[in-house]
């Protein structure tokens, strides 16, 4: 194995990265568009996207950069051939993240293309044809799982770096050089990024570092098996290392099914949601999922190793769908708002009494008393008030500076002393003696 030039590799991923993201960091600091004296609001969301893809792709271009000067100076070794298809294929699945992050891209469009880099690597790698099938398959499915977790500020890094962590032990004590290439450049690819993607997150892998992310580690594991001796339980042992990118996927799966809702359509579903309506905080979202996955990669570097037996990696299994069931009874969809049956608005006009007739003239009946609000203060009737005009009595004559008559009606009508005269009751009685009476 040629430590040196892995170490190099490592160190040059490293540096590049950083390179790179502090550049796209300052691009993402710095003021989109400059003020517009019409008033306009400034188009941000072509940029937005922009930099979420910019993001990934220091990643990207800082493990690419360091593998293929490795493959150049003949680090890989024999294993130069599916190192590069894994490289080609990990570029082209960055190539799909990146046009997807910048306008979305149909989920048949992009299954097509992960899976044509998938054949792309195993047919570099020499496979038979049953092994190319089951690796394709396996690269498709963990590549796209650990796509998945890139939901939440560093749970995707943080998860990849102890599982590149896995990876490259596994290949350390196998020997081989092209095996452990790939995930060293990753491990410091992931490391110099890692400051930039950590709550507040600045930047963001975006489908172009999630899925080159995904696919490097998928193939990885792929590689590392097919080129295992046979003493090794790596059947076994390798799968283990993505155990928790597969419970997320088995978790959404589920979840969306039960609730039937598309399985392509994203929701918020994933383990880092329901951790947050448990009340962890994003970063502590990480550090869960990082130590989640320490367990079983440990594990099955252990049984690789054939430090431990086999049947001990149902341990982590056993526990890992506990928790997944734990987290299946956390509600993930809000429930459908019901609209809210709307009151009749209140009648706010006055009925206006209806005429009663009396004889010798009509009036109109007192109005219904107005309720006094607490604050004593009385609403105000819209409209003018007029007073009731009493029917003339027979007999009686109104003085000559009565107020003339209002139009359409007739004036209040007054004996000769001057008295308001008494409209006589509903019996059809005189009101001569009552007003007789009163004076």
């Amino acid at each position: 194995m040629n430590v040196l030039g892995i170490i190099a590799s490592g160190v040059a991923a490293l540096f590049v990265t950083v390179v790179l993201a502090k550049a796209a960091r300052r691009a993402a600091l710095r003021p989109s568009v400059p003020h517009d004296p019409s008033g306009r609001a400034p188009r941000t969301r072509g940029r937005a996207r922009l930099l979420r893809g910019a993001g990934g792709a220091t990643v990207v271009l800082g493990v690419g950069a360091a593998v293929g000067g490795g493959l150049v100076l003949g680090v890989a070794g024999d294993a130069a051939g599916p190192v590069a298809g894994t490289l080609a294929g990990a570029g082209i699945v960055a190539v799909l993240g990146l046009l997807h992050d910048l306008r979305p891209l149909w989920p048949v469009l992009r299954l097509t293309v992960q899976s044509g880099a998938a054949v792309l690597v195993v047919c570099l790698a020499g496979l038979s044809p049953a092994a190319a099938v089951m690796a394709a398959l396996w690269i498709v499915l963990v590549a796209g799982a650990f796509a998945l977790l890139d939901q939440s500020d560093g749970a995707l890094v943080a998860v990849g770096l102890v599982t590149s962590a896995g990876l490259l032990a596994c290949a350390v004590l196998d020997g081989g050089s092209g095996a452990a290439l790939l995930p060293a450049a990753l491990i410091a690819g992931l490391f110099g990024f890692l400051p930039h993607n950590w709550r507040p997150a600045r930047l963001h892998l975006g489908g172009c570092g999630a899925q080159f992310t995904g696919f490097v580690l998928a193939s990885c594991g792929a590689l590392t098996q097919s080129a295992a001796p046979s003493g090794r339980t790596a059947w076994a042992a390798l799968p283990a290392l993505a155990t928790v990118a597969l419970a997320d996927l088995a978790l959404v799966v589920i979840s969306r099914r039960r609730a039937r809702r598309s399985p392509l359509r994203d929701s918020g579903d994933h383990i880092t949601h329901r951790l947050r309506r448990l009340r962890v905080t994003v970063p502590g979202a990480a550090i869960l999922l990082a130590l989640w996955a320490g367990v079983p990669v440990v594990t099955g570097t252990l049984v690789y190793a054939r430090v431990l037996h086999p049947a001990l990696l149902l341990v982590p299994l056993a526990g890992t769908v506990a928790a997944v069931l734990a987290l299946l009874r956390i509600p993930a969809y809000a429930a459908p708002s019901r609209p809210k049956a709307r009151r009749a608005p209140a009648d706010r006009t006055q009925a206006v009494p209806a005429p009663v007739p009396v004889p010798g003239g009509t009036r109109r009946a007192p109005a219904a008393p107005v309720p006094v609000p607490s604050t004593g203060t009385v609403p105000v009737v819209a409209g003018p008030v007029r007073p009731a005009a009493p029917a003339l009595v027979p007999g009686a004559t109104a003085p000559a500076d009565a107020a003339p008559p209002a139009s359409g009606g007739t004036g209040t009508a007054r004996t000769a002393e001057g008295r308001p005269t008494v409209p006589p009751p509903p019996t059809g009685r005189s009101g001569a003696p009552v007003a007789a009476d009163r004076s």
